[in-house]
């Protein structure tokens, strides 16, 4: 059996006052001027925003892609001592692993690792082998969206690295966005970057990468979730092949905020 922590907290801020889905003071209109402040800033500037707002109830999500080696990189430059965690669901790709202790210990950080109760093997007997194959929006769920959902339960603040261009169901992304799932602000600090830049910024810094990027794998997720793509292909068309879906269930569009005074 999981469980999913339900969140009872009240979190109240400077100009925001969150309670489940009933917003009296995170408008639109809020988000709206926050978007607009934000659109031509640097990642430095958002991250400084957001851990000055939030403080230590910001927290760093990273699967370890470009983006969010990139953002662990400039959190270490600024010295911001926000918590860093990845969603480990223990089939994740060896290389993917190496990367993370590689990243510690360069950083000099720990990164905490965010999973389920549940075993593979327990999975296995509970809901059928390999339920990746067979109901992948389930396995997700177990693996993936229920940990992160327990995780933030008493979190104000998430900063992602996820972008506009990396699918198109990510194209309305804003760089702060209301979660109605998870009950937090969503921060990401390279919504609008391209691909192209932010390896750019890799290759300057010379920071560590994913060694199966150079063999065809844009994004990298679980071992029997990801294939290469083909030259000219969204970078997540790897994921869940022939499975019509490109999303795990974490990043679903958060346009469907509503302020309180809207229902």
């Amino acid at each position: 059996m999981i469980k999913i922590i339900e969140k009872k907290t009240i979190l109240e801020c400077e100009n925001f006052y969150f309670n489940g889905s009933i917003n009296k003071k995170l408008t639109r209109e809020l988000l709206r001027d926050l978007n607009a402040r934000f659109s031509n800033s640097d990642p430095d500037e958002i991250l400084d925003w957001g851990f000055s707002f939030f403080g230590k109830k910001m927290v760093v999500g990273t699967g370890f892609g470009p983006s969010g080696i990139l953002l662990l990189h400039r959190l270490v430059t600024k010295n911001i001592p926000a918590t860093v965690f990845y969603l480990d669901t223990n089939i994740l790709f060896e290389e993917t692993y190496k990367l993370k202790d590689e990243i510690e210990e360069l950083f000099g950080i720990e990164i905490v690792p965010v999973s389920t109760a549940l075993s593979l093997d327990q999975q296995a007997r509970e809901y059928g082998k390999e339920l990746w194959k067979t109901n992948p929006d389930k396995c997700c769920e177990i693996r993936k969206v229920i940990p992160l959902k327990n995780y933030l339960a008493d979190k104000k603040a998430w900063v992602t690295g996820i972008r506009r261009n990396q699918a198109a169901t990510r194209h309305v992304t804003d760089i702060i966005e209301w979660d109605p799932v998870n009950y937090v602000v969503k921060i990401n600090p390279l919504a609008l970057w391209s691909n192209e830049r932010v390896w750019d910024y890799i290759e300057t810094h010379n920071l560590p990468y994913n060694p199966l990027h150079d063999f065809g794998y844009p994004t990298i997720g679980c071992v029997p979730c990801t294939n290469p793509v083909a030259a000219g292909e969204e970078e997540r068309s790897g994921r869940w092949k022939n499975a019509k879906k490109i999303e795990c269930g974490i990043h679903l569009p958060a346009q469907n905020f509503k302020n309180g005074t809207d229902q």
